[in-house]
């Protein structure tokens, strides 16, 4: 019997292919290992989620996560890029023709509301890659989120004092701290009060209008 020549066997198409390689059948693998890198991200922190990690919880091999990726500073810079700003860039894009204190206030806490459902990662990242000393992402929220939203909030509140549609008590940029407050902490700490009230019937809309009501007609202590 002829037996194949060498040459033909190594271009055999059924050669497995080496680990980590992608296929072309999978155009939805790049946004699951974003999704898994996020989910490991906001459960373990960013200095904690190796590739080996990401890879796990994606159910990939390291190998094809550094094939897409490289490795883990560059997934973080992708993740970032990709997901983290272009989530608070909608929320901006939301602010952008509002002027009426009213209309800014309704629309960020509708826009933060909007934000989290789509991306539930969202609160549990802010409090530790933000908040937290040493967090990941907080030189990132001083030099590019910063003027995204929160400044534009507080530029927006500072003209409304001027011309008499806003308590001139307030301090512009306090209050825009004081909705980051009501809006992002209240999503992170859902697990705890939701536990401490027994309140499984407080969904994101009742939230929302709780939030709206609280801003816009205050405690009413007369």
């Amino acid at each position: 019997m002829a037996r194949t020549p060498a040459r033909t066997r190594r271009k055999n198409p059924s050669r497995p292919r080496t680990p980590g390689r992608p296929t072309a059948a999978s155009p939805e693998l790049r946004p699951r290992l974003l999704d898994a890198a996020l989910a490991c991200y906001a459960r373990e922190g960013i200095a904690a989620s190796s590739l080996r990690a990401i890879a796990r919880e994606a159910g990939v091999t390291p190998a094809l996560l550094h094939y897409y990726f490289g490795d883990a500073q560059r997934l973080q810079q992708v993740v970032v890029e990709e997901r983290v700003l272009p989530a608070f860039d909608s929320v901006r894009s939301l602010l952008a023709s509002a002027e009426a204190p009213a209309d800014l206030i309704n629309r960020y806490v509708c826009g933060i509301g909007n934000v989290v459902a789509a991306h539930p990662w969202l609160p549990a990242l802010w409090v530790r890659e933000v908040l937290c000393e040493g967090g990941a992402l907080r030189e990132l929220v001083l030099t590019r989120l910063a003027a995204r939203v929160p400044d534009l909030l507080a530029t927006r509140f500072k003209s409304a004092q001027r011309d008499g549609r806003l308590n001139p008590d307030l301090d512009s940029r306090l209050l825009v701290v004081s909705l980051l407050g009501l809006t992002l902490f209240p999503y992170a700490s859902a697990s705890i009060w939701r536990r401490v009230f027994r309140a499984d019937d407080i969904d994101g809309a009742l939230l929302q209008e709780h939030t709206l009501a609280l801003l816009g007609r205050g405690l009413e202590l007369g």
